[in-house]
């Protein structure tokens, strides 16, 4: 064996080198060892040799996760021998006190390989152990045996057979109690920390409440089948909001330059996770939360309570769960009332009090007077680079992560679903706003392209409340003809407009007209980039007919 190490180890040595003469051969080498018995042995040994170069031992971890994939399975050709993968097995988790975080995190992901092929039958010690060594008082050796569980966690969790399912379940219910201490341990020692303004405890606490949280997230939504029978889940769940409230205290009170402010974040940003997916996989169990999820995002994004708490991210995910709670199938009642099931009646009746005119009102109108307003940042970005502007604004799955697709797809679901509260509150601001803007006012004129826009996307709701050609001759066709540099915002967002209604309400008499308006607007080439789908648009629905004159 020392003979063998001491050879792989200087292949290895000289696979990371930058002379290619030199690392060629090497990794051949290696290649043509990745077959032999004991060379997995070997590269254990050596990775957990912390004294070596750390280049050396990251390839020699590397190269033992490759391995996994291609040999542990004992159907693969040149399949590890059951002797060996016992010994492996054993040497992995002999002790969890590697220095260097990169090396960790890869040794953590290749025991969840291993994990994910023989835990629990052929591994039934991996948990055991690793629950114990989270429970010791050494720093170093709890934090690494905390991350190995989070990614066995994670790694057992994906499975998808049901006999897998079954057995993930099993372990979710055997260790749930532990990881909810687990997570409370850390999380009240983090926030004494942050309190008593010791950062550098308080960033260390924090990384081990979010890898406990992260393991957390795993068991309770994919570990029962029917969570909302269990306390314990019900009572973490409930608990996910008053820590969400004491963390985004923190946020306010460390700031923007605290050395914990990213790691905040990112913990603040993972219980939202946790509430979208345990929404989204147990929608029925996710009922008695429905009351106290709109209060909360409500409150954060639509009133003054968010102010100096919130951030771009966290608002996003805010609206993500209003969105999911608004529009899933599984809240609304049937058409006959007399085929809906109970839980959906239950939903349904929550979400009706809750959304209540005046609420309603507010959302309708902060979402557009507010959260549609384009940013210094969106304008300067729209001058520089048009065409990136003009993707950015239309990207695929955008909405789940930026806030202005957020914003309008949230608008759209809240409109279509309560039309009939909120159409009299947008034709009211449109009301507001008639008449040409004060080109001196750039407040004005970034409320009516927000208002414009609402009036745009809403355009198949609004169909029997807006005489669009009325609008059209009377307003927007001189709001085109403005010439003023301030006000190619207005007349942009008014191309854009009448490309959303062109296809939903517009009289084919009028087209002659809108005709000479696209021709004159072409000759600028500012705004054809910058509405080129607009302009496709018009064509495609409104083709030239010779037969109407101009």
């Amino acid at each position: 064996m020392d003979r063998a190490s001491s050879v792989v180890l200087q292949a290895l040595t000289q696979a990371t080198s930058q002379d290619t003469a030199v690392l060629k051969p090497a990794e051949e080498q290696l290649r043509q060892w990745e077959t032999q018995p004991g060379f997995y042995s070997v590269l254990l040994n050596i990775f957990n040799n912390h004294t070596l170069d750390v280049n050396v031992r990251w390839l020699a971890v590397l190269y033992f996760k490759n391995g996994i994939d291609r040999y542990w399975r004992r159907v693969a050709p040149h399949a590890l021998s059951e002797e060996e993968k016992t010994s492996l097995r054993a040497g992995l988790i002999t002790n969890f006190n590697e220095p260097v975080n990169q090396i960790a995190t890869q040794i953590a992901v290749l025991i969840a390989k291993v994990a994910r092929l023989d835990c629990p039958r052929q591994w039934p010690e991996l948990i055991p152990i690793l629950l114990e060594s989270v429970k010791g008082q050494d720093g170093l050796q709890q934090h690494r045996a905390l991350l190995t569980f989070y990614h066995v966690t994670k790694t057992l969790a994906s499975k998808r057979l049901a006999q897998d399912r079954r057995l993930f379940q099993d372990l979710a219910s055997g260790i749930y109690s532990f990881a909810c201490s687990l997570w409370s341990h850390h999380t009240d020692c983090f926030l004494q920390q942050i309190y008593a303004q010791d950062e550098a405890a308080a960033l260390s606490s924090l990384e081990r409440t979010l890898l406990s949280l992260k393991v957390l997230r795993k068991l309770t939504v994919h570990g029962f089948q029917e969570p909302q029978h269990n306390m314990e889940v019900m009572g973490f769940l409930n608990a996910v909001f008053e820590r969400l409230k004491q963390f985004l205290e923190c946020c306010r009170q460390v700031g923007s330059e605290s050395t914990c402010r990213e790691k905040l974040e990112k913990t603040i940003i993972l219980y939202t996770k946790v509430l979208l997916d345990f929404l989204e996989y147990h929608p029925c169990a996710f009922i008695p939360l429905i009351q106290r999820s709109l209060e909360f995002a409500v409150s954060y994004v639509f009133t003054p309570a968010g102010e100096g708490v919130t951030f771009e991210r966290f608002i996003v995910q805010c609206m993500n769960l209003i969105k999911m709670i608004v529009k899933n199938d599984a809240y609304k009642p049937a058409k006959n009332i007399e085929d809906s099931k109970p839980e959906s009646l239950e939903a349904h009746r929550i979400k009706t009090a809750f959304f209540t005119h005046p609420t309603l009102t507010e959302i309708g109108r902060r979402l557009v007077s507010h959260y549609f307003l384009l940013t210094e940042e969106e304008l300067a970005m729209w001058e520089e680079d048009p065409e990136s502007f003009a993707v950015e604004e239309t990207g695929g799955d955008s909405w789940k992560y930026s806030l202005r697709p957020c914003t309008e797809v949230l608008f759209l679901d809240i409109f279509h679903n309560y039309s009939q509260t909120l159409t009299p509150v947008l034709l009211d601001m449109v009301q507001n706003l008639q008449g040409p803007t004060n080109v001196e006012d750039p407040v004005q004129l970034l409320m009516k392209d927000a208002v414009y826009n609402a009036v745009g996307l809403a355009a198949y709701e609004l169909f029997d409340n807006v005489d669009f050609d009325q609008w059209f001759k009377n307003q927007l066709l001189g709001e085109l003809q403005v010439s003023h540099h301030r006000y190619k915002l207005i007349r942009r967002r008014v191309i854009w407009l009448i490309g959303q209604w062109i296809s939903v309400k517009f009289k084919s008499d009028l087209r002659p007209l809108l005709y000479e308006v696209i021709l004159s607007l072409m000759q600028d080439p500012d705004l054809v980039v910058r509405n080129q789908q607009t302009f496709i648009h018009f064509f495609f629905f409104c083709p030239y007919d010779p037969a109407q004159k101009m």
